[in-house]
């Protein structure tokens, strides 16, 4: 690898000199990248690598000299294990790791063995995060916290309208993610119940940290919390024959009846009153049926109490324990696909995550055409969450899981490089592998680490640059939804929530295939915003420009105010109920953004970021087929073009118009880097 890493930089060197002089020869003037850039990305820091998700190290194989990891066998041979090195020599930054699954949390030889594993990492220089649970979903100490005390089981409140008294408070376990998730049927602690939270954290996070606290905040650089989730809703069977393997830890009871639920603790009638000053009790019905205005005051009441409380209980108390230990928070939710399904899981996905240092996604693809057609708002998610809260760190725990589930896996290197740079397109930082790196030669793994440690060296350390805006539209949802005991889907709800889905879904889509960047933000981050004369909107040093807004909405009364003064003050507000939207084109049309490809191509993505002055573009090509076409650029002067799979650095070309020339292969991507504006 050191000898490779060396031709690489002979190789820059090379064409940087050569791109300068040609540059030179035209005339253009040409500011040459810094030092410090092209150190990094001709050899990408550890801290700017993928970690490897690593569950089972084994305890039988730890020496004196460290740790040694059991590799899995390839072909009629076994690979000899390496240890820790491992990982560093397939040119990984480190691990996400967790004490073994097996006696979990209980086993101190286990314990030791994790212990060895980290010291390893940190002679190496590898960097260490810390997955917070057996499996997943996170939140139940591998049942230590049920163990500890069956009250803090997660809770529901069903209707029954066969029922004399309809209402009852029950487990949220039999038609819940809890016993239809691919790791385990097991019981799930109560997010909302700040009793058993803390009994989580303690039996987790405490543990992790008597044991390993001279590696907190050093090697150990983060925790992962993995979908965690308010669990009264079904979302349905896990498919045949996957169900079949799904370890029973416990038992499920057939004869408990699939019901319309709702998420419920031990003292959320008291927190309604203190906050509402309205009895909860004799507000349920509303909970589940009708549609007067008093209704919809419940149900939009009560959704938002809960996402508060999930969010503080939850996500808050695990940042904070995190900040008073030399460590970041991060981690993921489950189904951000799916906006309808945000309200019953855990009220607010934004609001969540943005409790989150380093918020993430779970990418289970690595079909990038797959990527660009569906999996935007799990990937907005996030990237607004860390953006409207002055963050910049976001990270993806990916893999090629639904190929592999439907016989067309594994991923191949190129299908994994570019869901790598749609995400960095994204935002997205921190890449956290469930790879299986047996299922492809070492130099693709090798090769795949590299291309990950370039896209960082160049944007980890750039601001975002996103100047439309998004409303997030959970306020009005929560006022809308109603339950189902059948698996929930849009088709159950009111046609004005299936409106404004369809609206957001589509108005997402088509911004990402216009290549227009743009952030999420919600009722209360838009109260909150500043409105700056000009007509900007301004969020945690960011300004905005353009707000769109999904048909059927009706903002609440500071976020309309807050709509009103930016409109006031020259600000444009995209109303895809006013506006006519019917397609990509026109949506372009009335934003005006600063970049837009000639010809158009819906599989193109592009991220943009502002990095010391500099205007820094990432263009990924999803599709399969080259794209050969032009990109108008707002930014005068030349552009350097840097491709973060072979590690070249050029200058690129512009036409007569002052276009940049773009040429893509398929599944491909290319970083261009403005020169800084004169004087800077």
């Amino acid at each position: 690898m050191p000898t490779q890493r060396k031709a690489t930089d002979w190789l820059s060197i090379v064409l940087i000199s050569a791109c300068l002089a040609a540059a030179a020869r035209a005339g253009e003037s040409q500011e040459p990248l810094p030092d410090a850039w092209l150190a990094r990305w001709r050899a990408p820091a550890m801290d700017d690598r993928p970690l490897q998700i690593v569950h089972a190290i084994d305890p039988r194989r730890a020496t004196a000299e460290g740790i040694d990891q059991m590799v899995p066998q390839t072909g009629a041979g076994k690979v000899e294990p390496k240890g820790m090195g491992y990982y560093a020599d397939l040119g990984l930054g480190g691990i996400g790791c967790n004490v073994a699954f097996k006696d979990y949390l209980r086993s101190e030889e286990h314990w030791n063995t994790l212990a060895a594993g980290v010291e390893a990492c940190r002679r190496l220089g590898l960097v260490v995060w810390l997955y917070d649970e057996d499996g997943y979903p996170s939140g139940a100490a591998g049942g230590l916290v049920l163990e500890h005390d069956r009250a803090f089981e997660a809770m529901e409140l069903a209707f029954d309208a066969s029922r004399d008294e309809p209402f009852v408070v029950r487990p949220a376990y039999e038609h819940t993610h809890a016993s239809n998730n691919y790791y385990a049927a097991r019981r799930y602690a109560n997010l909302l119940d700040d009793r058993a939270v803390r009994c989580f954290i303690a039996k987790t996070h405490e543990a992790y940290w008597q044991r390993l606290e001279p590696y907190f905040g050093t090697t150990i650089r983060a925790t992962f919390t993995d979908e965690p989730s308010l669990m009264a809703v079904n979302l349905g069977q896990i498919p045949e024959p996957a169900r079949s393997r799904v370890r029973v830890v416990d038992p499920i009871d057939a004869s408990v009846k699939a019901l319309p639920t709702v998420p419920w603790v031990y003292d959320l009638p008291e927190r309604y009153r203190e906050r509402y000053g309205e009895d909860l009790l004799a507000g349920r019905p509303s909970l589940f049926a009708g549609d007067s205005p008093d209704d919809r005051k419940v149900r939009r009441q009560f959704w938002a109490l809960i996402a508060d409380l999930i969010a503080e209980r939850f996500f808050g108390a695990i940042q904070e324990w995190c900040a008073g230990h030399r460590v970041l928070s991060s981690g993921h939710t489950l189904s951000e696909e799916s906006i309808l399904r945000h309200v019953p899981l855990e009220g607010n996905a934004l609001e969540v995550l943005g409790r989150m240092d380093v918020p993430g996604l779970d990418m289970l693809t690595s079909d990038p055409e797959a990527v660009v057609h569906s999996a935007w708002l799990t990937a907005a998610l996030p990237s607004s969450a860390a953006l409207l809260g002055g963050g910049r760190r976001v990270m993806t725990e990916v893999s090629d899981f639904s190929q592999k589930m439907g016989g067309h896996g594994p991923a191949d290197p190129a299908a994994m490089r570019a869901t790598a740079a749609w995400q960095a397109a994204w935002g997205v930082t921190d890449f956290t592998l469930y790879y299986g790196i047996n299922d492809r030669p070492a130099d693709d793994y090798r090769a795949y680490c590299e291309y990950v440690g370039r896209l960082n060296a160049i944007l980890k350390p750039a601001r975002f640059d996103r100047r439309v805006l998004l409303y997030y539209p959970i306020h009005d949802l929560w006022e809308e939804y109603l339950p189902v005991a059948e698996p929930l889907h849009p088709g159950s709800q009111s046609a004005r929530a299936q409106a404004i889905i369809g609206s957001f879904m589509r108005l997402g889509q088509m911004l990402q295939r216009t290549q227009i960047p743009f952030a999420l933000i919600d009722h209360k981050q838009l109260a909150a915003a500043e409105v700056e004369p000009g007509g900007y909107l301004t969020m945690a040093g960011h300004r905005f420009e353009a707000l769109v807004v999904p048909r059927a909405v009706q903002l609440p009364g500071a976020a309309a105010g807050a709509v009103d003064r930016f409109r006031g003050r020259g600000g444009r507000v995209v109303d895809d109920e006013a506006d006519d939207l019917a397609t990509p084109e026109s949506l372009a049309d009335a934003l005006a953004p600063p970049y837009r490809l000639d010809p158009a191509s819906d599989r193109i993505t592009l991220g943009q970021y502002v990095r010391d002055g500099r205007r820094v573009l990432l263009i990924a090509n999803a599709g399969r087929e080259p794209y050969e076409g032009y990109l108008a650029a707002a930014a005068p002067g030349a552009w350097h073009r840097l491709d973060p799979a072979d590690g070249s650095v050029g200058i690129v070309e512009r036409d007569a118009e002052g276009r940049i020339a773009v040429s893509l292969p398929g599944r491909c991507a290319i970083l261009l880097v403005a020169s800084p504006p004169r004087g800077k």
